[in-house]
């Protein structure tokens, strides 16, 4: 039988560096973890707030397109260097205009519901909401049909087919 005093033991110091070392790369690998799963929160957060102002302007542009679209209703102007949605309503007499554009980083609606000759100008619509690089542009199609496309950015486009067509058509 072996001798227990012949057989050698780790000293206690060694015995309680190994559970503090392993204790230590466990806190390590925690404290990493963490602020990798916090980086990626806020790109998720990034991500998810510009698309939603990106979806949210579209939604509101199309809603407003399909709430004015008749014969003649829907024209796209360049005034004073911005792209600009003009849409036309006629009230007794008077015909009225809403404009949709962006200016100055955000997009704005000049719903004043303006005589057509009030001379108002871009500097005079309200503030809606966050926007950058938004622009109309429309494409005449055989048989009349229209279609309006709007960019908003470099990356999101909408393209409607306008019911109404510009002359002669029905709404």
């Amino acid at each position: 039988m072996a001798n227990p005093k012949a057989s050698k033991r780790p000293s206690q110091g060694a015995e309680q560096l190994f559970p503090a070392l392993l204790f230590f790369v466990f806190l390590i690998c925690t404290i990493f973890t963490i602020l990798i799963g916090s980086r990626v929160y806020e790109n998720i957060r990034g991500r998810d707030n510009a698309s939603f102002e990106t979806d949210t302007a579209l939604a509101y542009i199309t809603n407003k397109i399909r709430q004015s679209d008749k014969q003649n209703a829907i024209e796209v102007r360049d005034i004073d260097g911005c792209s600009v949605l003009v849409m036309l309503s006629h009230y007794g007499d008077t015909d009225y205009e809403t404009w949709i554009y962006e200016s100055g980083g955000q997009l704005k609606l000049k719903e004043l519901f303006s005589r057509t000759d009030s001379g108002l100008s871009v500097d005079d619509g309200l503030d809606i909401m966050d926007c950058q690089a938004l622009a109309f542009s429309i494409e005449e199609l055989s048989g009349g049909d229209r279609i309006l496309t709007i960019s908003l950015g470099d990356d999101n486009r909408a393209r409607l087919l306008l019911r109404s067509r510009r002359e002669g058509g029905a709404s």
